[in-house]
């Protein structure tokens, strides 16, 4: 599996409401490829959709834009900065952190030397801070903690943000697989805004569905902090569940027998299954609003860049099989779609399969 897009997208910089430099890389994939289409919604999510038969139903595979960090609001001398905080990132991590804002074709380095919660929804979460940089950095432009670009060591993948830019990536990772070869089911990308400060553009996805419809099956993508239970290295994740919800347990099912069914056939794809309560995603969100939604993740290292070892901040990092075996998942799901048949159907024909053996021995005792 290509990891060149995983590279890249992991590459672009972004931050809750200042995604800009993420759509323009999307706009560019598509834009290269043949098949696919692009269209958005007035909240600025993305929809990439592949051919198909308009009369199934279609699978939307659902990542976010968008990662914790910083969005400049203004100057206040020649090298001090003003700066928004968005997302969950503890305070006394952010403070005395090195950081790297992306004005245009400029980037410009700086520390962050004061930190205020006033106005945040929790104390040890920073609303602003103080920057002092090396240069100018115009308003709206997004930062990030300066822990590098995208590169692969000894198996694992780091960068400044895999959450869930690596998410999106497997996505774009199976549309470059479904332009190759299509799929019978009409397949798309859902790509949301601001998840990081509480799902906002896939909540206004949900409520004003120009982009999705419920007869969609959705599948929300994530990079999850990683559990003892759901290690690095052991496959890409099912997610039952998060903090939160219990998501669809018939689509849920469907996707772990179609799990089942690509390890037997390719001897190097790994899976689990786990209910990761590390946080809430975005499954959640289209499950209250009526949509029938699913998760597959892999576990994060490292999550919102805080090294909780080392009590700093550090790179996030993914296991490079794991990230490839989510692609391939979501590769098989797509060729394997159009098998689904809601209500239960493949769980009920096991058990009844089942009953039809060993019923007649439920005799009066």
């Amino acid at each position: 599996m290509d990891t060149r897009i995983l590279s890249e997208l992991c590459s672009v910089p972004t931050a809750p409401f200042a995604e800009g430099p993420v759509v323009e890389y999307v706009k560019s994939f598509v834009g290269r490829r043949r098949g696919l289409r692009l269209s958005a919604d007035r909240f600025g999510n993305l929809l990439i959709e592949t051919a198909g038969k308009a009369r199934v139903p279609r699978w939307v595979f659902t990542a976010h834009m968008d990662h914790p960090g910083f969005v400049a609001e203004k100057m206040l001398d020649e090298r001090t900065l003003r700066a928004a905080f968005r997302g969950y990132v503890l305070a006394e991590y952010v403070r005395g952190s090195k950081v790297r804002f992306f004005d245009g074709g400029r980037e410009i380095v700086g520390t962050v030397t004061e930190v205020s919660t006033r106005g945040s929804e929790r104390a040890d979460i920073p609303a602003a801070v103080t920057v002092r940089v090396k240069g100018s950095v115009s308003s709206g432009s997004p930062g990030m903690f300066d822990q590098g670009a995208g590169r692969i060591r000894g198996g694992k993948f780091y960068s400044r943000v895999c959450d869930d830019l690596a998410g999106a990536a497997a996505c774009l990772t199976m549309l470059d697989e479904l332009v190759k070869k299509g799929a019978r089911t009409p397949i798309a990308v859902l790509l949301t805004r601001a998840e990081e400060e509480g799902f906002i553009g896939a909540i206004a996805a949900a409520k004003h569905p120009r982009l999705i419809r419920k007869s969609d099956r959705l599948v929300a993508i994530e990079c999850s902090a990683v559990q003892p239970y759901a290690p690095q290295g052991a496959g890409a994740i099912i997610r039952v569940g998060d903090r939160s919800s219990i998501f669809n347990s018939d689509l849920t099912y469907f996707i772990t027998a179609q799990a089942e069914a690509l390890a037997k056939k390719d001897k190097r794809f790994k899976y689990q299954r786990a209910l990761m309560p590390g946080g809430t995603c975005e499954a959640t969100v289209y499950d209250i609003y009526g949509f029938v939604a699913g998760s597959i993740c892999v576990p994060l290292g490292n999550y919102h860049n805080m090294d909780r070892a080392r009590k700093k901040i550090g790179p996030e990092f993914i296991d490079l099989e794991d990230w490839k075996n989510m692609a391939r998942l979501f590769v098989h799901l797509a060729r394997t779609a159009h098998e689904y048949e809601p209500g239960h159907q493949l769980l009920k024909r096991r058990v009844e399969k089942r009953f039809e053996k060993l019923g007649k021995l439920l005799r009066p005792n």
